[in-house]
C-alpha cells in the first residue's frame, strides 16, 4: 500500500532516511523537509574549510537539492520549517522561512530528525561581541571564514577542548593565527582516557597552542575582545569559538506531547518509535542506549545518525529492524596525531565497577592524507556490511565480474546507468546505456527478462537495481561496476 513519509530535517539522518525509503520503495511519496538551504554536507569537513585545507566550498555539499530530488524521485523543500505537528489528524504545519506562510500537510509516518544545536551559556559581555561564533552548518562556516578572511585576527579563543573545538584550533593556527584552547576539566577530548589525552596537550603545546585546563570562561569584556576567566586570568581574542557542547532540538516533539529524555533527548523505543508508532525520531536529537553501559545517553555523532536513518526506513517498510544502541565511536586529526575512541573510558568504567578490557588508543599514522581525500571516501567497512547485508537479506542479486561477459553472451540485457562521457572511456560490450537520472522515465524501452546492471563502482548500480526491482523487474547489480571488471580482465 502506498505510503506518504514527511521527514523532518536532513544532513546524516534525514537524507539516509529519504534515500532509503526510495530503495525501498517506487511508489512511497517522500516529503523532506528542511528550515535551512543545504539538506546534506559534510559536517566534519566545516573546520578544514575554515582553515583553507578545502579549499571547494562545494565539497562540503554532500547533496544538493537538484541532484537528490532527480536520484531518488524526492519532493525536497528547503528554507521550510516545521512548526507543530497535529497527531489528532496526523498532518505537519509547515512555515515558508522566506514570507512566512503555514500550510498544512498530511503523514502517514513522519520521521523526526532536527538535530541539535550549540549550548551558548549566558555569559556576562556574550551579547555585545561581535567576534564571538559557534560552528555547527554551512552558514555558520561561511560567517566565521568570512572574518577571518576580512579581519585577519592575529589572536583566537577556542573555549572547549572537544573534537570541533581542536579542530578549529588547528585549522585557525594553519590560517597563521594564535590559538588558545579553555577547557573547564582536566583534559581535551573527554572520551579518552587521560594519559592518552595528556599526548595530544603536548602535540598541542609542541605546535604552539596555548592550553588552559581547569578552566572555564567567566565574563566577555570590550566587546568581546578581553575574555575573562574563572581563574581571574585575561586573554585578548579578535575571534573565539564557543565549542562545549550541543543541546538536541526538541521543541516540537516537546509541543507534540512527546516523551523526552532526562536531558532532553526524544525517547524512541529499539525501532526507533516515539510514545506515537507513527513518529520515529532519529539523529543527534534522540535519548540512545549506551552499548557498554546500557543506559540512556546523547552521542550526537553523524555515524549513528546514519545508521539510524536507515533502520528507521527499514521498519516503515515492515523490516524487524532494530537499534541495540550506540558505542560513541570517533576519530578526529589534530596536528600529526590521530585520535579515535570507542566505548567508555577508563575514568567512567572504574566509576561502574566495570573491568577495562580494552582501551580507546592513539595512533601515530606513517602519513597524513589531506583532509579533501576524506570527503571523498566512504567507510569501506561499513559499505561492505551494508552490502552484505543486503545480500544476506535478499534486498539484492548480484553477479561478478568473471560471469557478465558469458551472461551477456547467451542473450542476458545489461544496462550501463553511467553517464554517455563515462561510457566513452569504455564500456562492457553488449551494453545498452541508460543514466541513472534517465531510468524511471525509459522503464518501458526494456525487455520482459532480467536486467543486469553496471555502473563505475557499484553504487549507482545498486541503486538502478532497486528501481528495478521496485517497478517489477528481476535484476541483478555487477558487484564491483565497471572498474572491478577492468580489474578482473
Amino acid at each position: 500500500m502506498k505510503k506518504k513519509i514527511v521527514i523532518v530535517g536532513g544532513v546524516a539522518g534525514g537524507a539516509t532516511a529519504a534515500a532509503r525509503l526510495r530503495r525501498l520503495s517506487e511508489e512511497d511519496e517522500i516529503v523532506l523537509v528542511e528550515k535551512g538551504e543545504y539538506i546534506s554536507f559534510a559536517n566534519c569537513g566545516l573546520p578544514y574549510y575554515i582553515g583553507e585545507v578545502i579549499t571547494n566550498r562545494d565539497a562540503l555539499l554532500v547533496q544538493t537539492v537538484e541532484g537528490m530530488s532527480r536520484k531518488f524521485n524526492l519532493d525536497i523543500r528547503n528554507l521550510s520549517e516545521v512548526v507543530e505537528i497535529n497527531r489528532d489528524r496526523n498532518t505537519v504545519s509547515i512555515k515558508k522561512v522566506a514570507t512566512g506562510e503555514i500550510y498544512e500537510d498530511s503523514y502517514d509516518k513522519l520521521i523526526l530528525s532536527p538535530g541539535a544545536r550549540p549550548i551558548v551559556p549566558p555569559l556576562a559581555g556574550l551579547s555585545e561581541a561581535e567576534n564571538v561564533f559557534t560552528l555547527r552548518n554551512v552558514p555558520d562556516t561561511d560567517r566565521i571564514k568570512a572574518w577571518v578572511d576580512e579581519k585577519s585576527p592575529k589572536d583566537a579563543v577556542i573555549i572547549g577542548g572537544g573534537f570541533i573545538g581542536l579542530e578549529m584550533a588547528e585549522n585557525l593556527h594553519h590560517r597563521g593565527v594564535n590559538v588558545t584552547v579553555v577547557e573547564l576539566g582536566d583534559q581535551v577530548m573527554a572520551p579518552i582516557d587521560y594519559e592518552m589525552a595528556s599526548l595530544v596537550h603536548r602535540e598541542l603545546r609542541s605546535e604552539g597552542v596555548e592550553l588552559y585546563l581547569n578552566d572555564g570562561v567567566k565574563e566577555f569584556k570590550h566587546d568581546g575582545r578581553t575574555i575573562v576567566l574563572q581563574s581571574g586570568r585575561e586573554i585578548t581574542s579578535d575571534l573565539t569559538i564557543l565549542s562545549i557542547g550541543v543541546r538536541p532540538e526538541n521543541e516540537l516533539a516537546q509541543k507534540a506531547g512527546l516523551s523526552l529524555g532526562d536531558r532532553g533527548g526524544i525517547v524512541v523505543n529499539s525501532h526507533l518509535q516515539t510514545d506515537d508508532p507513527d513518529i520515529y525520531a532519529i539523529g543527534d536529537a534522540i535519548e540512545v542506549k549506551d552499548f557498554v553501559q546500557g543506559t540512556p545517553a546523547m552521542i550526537p555523532l553523524a555515524w549513528p545518525a546514519n545508521r539510524q536513518g536507515r533502520l528507521a526506513a527499514d521498519h516503515i517498510n515492515g523490516k524487524d529492524a532494530a537499534y541495540n544502541g550506540s558505542l560513541g565511536t570517533s576519530v578526529a586529526k589534530v596536528f600529526d596525531l590521530t585520535v579515535a575512541a570507542t566505548g567508555n573510558n577508563e575514568k567512567v568504567l572504574k566509576r561502574l565497577e566495570f573491568i577495562p578490557m580494552k582501551r580507546s588508543c592513539i595512533s601515530r599514522p606513517a602519513s597524513n592524507a589531506a583532509y579533501r581525500w576524506k570527503l571523498q571516501m566512504v567507510n569501506p567497512v561499513n559499505m561492505a556490511g551494508y552490502v552484505a547485508g543486503n545480500v544476506v537479506d535478499g534486498d539484492l542479486s548480484i553477479v561478478h565480474h568473471h560471469e557478465i561477459d558469458e551472461i551477456v553472451k547467451k542473450g542476458g540485457y545489461l544496462i550501463d546507468v553511467r553517464e554517455p562521457e563515462e561510457v566513452e572511456a569504455g564500456f562492457i560490450t553488449g551494453a545498452v546505456n541508460i543514466p541513472l537520472g534517465e531510468l524511471r522515465e525509459r522503464l518501458q524501452e526494456l525487455p520482459n527478462q532480467h536486467i543486469y546492471v553496471n555502473c563505475q563502482v557499484g553504487l549507482r548500480g545498486y541503486l538502478a537495481t532497486k528501481i528495478l526491482t521496485n517497478n517489477g523487474f528481476e535484476a541483478s547489480n555487477l558487484s564491483g561496476g565497471y572498474k572491478t571488471y577492468m580489474l578482473g580482465k
